[in-house]
């Protein structure tokens, strides 16, 4: 593990980021979906990208939340592991869906989206779509910036022109 970032922080550059960030973290948190269902979507999110930032960040959010590390490391392999509900089935299927892509045609099929409306209501369904997307926003930071994994919020990149 590296304990260099890349970049400096972009809150330098882009003071708006963090209200930003704020913002799409509390609309994600709505309580909508379970905390935990956000966490094991975003953890899937950086598995799919290959981002160690992002594995290690949400793993950790897990960790806290009190998840078995059972549930934690099958996440990974969710379609067998005996460890998920349906609802994070489906979650995690949706995840993968959206950020997989699938030449033989549209990433989100009706089947797929009529299996997750008969179990998340429009509210819900909104909150995971937003939630996805704010992992999505994030994953080319964690990709290109490398913040530096396990270290905390605004202490997770390294001073300007030590990257």
């Amino acid at each position: 593990m590296t304990d260099r970032s890349r970049l400096p922080d972009p809150a330098r550059f882009f003071p708006d980021l963090g209200p930003l960030a704020g913002a799409m973290t509390r609309t994600v948190h709505n309580g909508a979906l379970p905390d935990v269902t956000i966490a094991l979507v975003q953890l899937r999110a950086g598995q799919l990208a290959g981002s160690t930032y992002h594995t290690v960040r949400q793993t950790g959010l897990l960790r806290n939340a009190g998840e078995p590390e059972d549930r934690i490391t099958a996440v990974s392999s969710w379609r067998d592991a005996p460890y998920f509900t349906d609802a994070e089935r489906l979650a995690l299927e949706l995840t993968e869906a959206v950020l997989t892509p699938n030449p033989r045609g549209e990433r989100v099929p009706d089947e797929l989206f009529a299996r997750a409306a008969a179990v998340y209501d429009d509210k819900a369904l909104w909150t995971l779509t937003v939630a996805i997307g704010q992992i999505g926003f994030f994953i080319p930071v964690g990709l290109i910036a490398k913040p530096i994994p396990g270290r905390p919020l605004g202490k997770n990149y390294s001073p300007a022109g030590e990257g």
